[in-house]
């Protein structure tokens, strides 16, 4: 009876305090806040924010972009790499 009793106990959980639920900050476009219209592949500094240690693009889920810039976004990159001004592939990007 009383191993039931410890197991029952053990089984059951009690907060002493509320669990806490994260919560994230809202994803925001940083084109559409900034106004910016043209995305230009002359600039690998900016282009980098987009790109992971590898060189691979971000995902929107990720960086936040609206599709339309995503878009843009992935064109430039891809200028930027034929030009030589972006790596098409690295170890160590940033």
């Amino acid at each position: 009876m009383a191993q039931t009793n410890n197991a029952q106990q053990k089984n059951e959980i009690r907060y002493l305090n509320p669990p806490t639920v994260e919560v994230r900050k809202k994803k925001y476009c940083r084109f559409k806040k900034a106004g910016i219209k043209y995305v230009d592949y002359k600039d690998p500094e900016f282009l980098k924010k987009f790109l992971n240690e590898q060189g691979k693009i971000l995902p929107r889920r990720i960086t936040g972009t609206s599709l339309k810039f995503q878009r843009k976004v992935a064109q430039a990159v891809k200028r930027a790499r034929s030009l030589a001004l972006l790596p098409y592939v690295t170890d160590l990007l940033k």
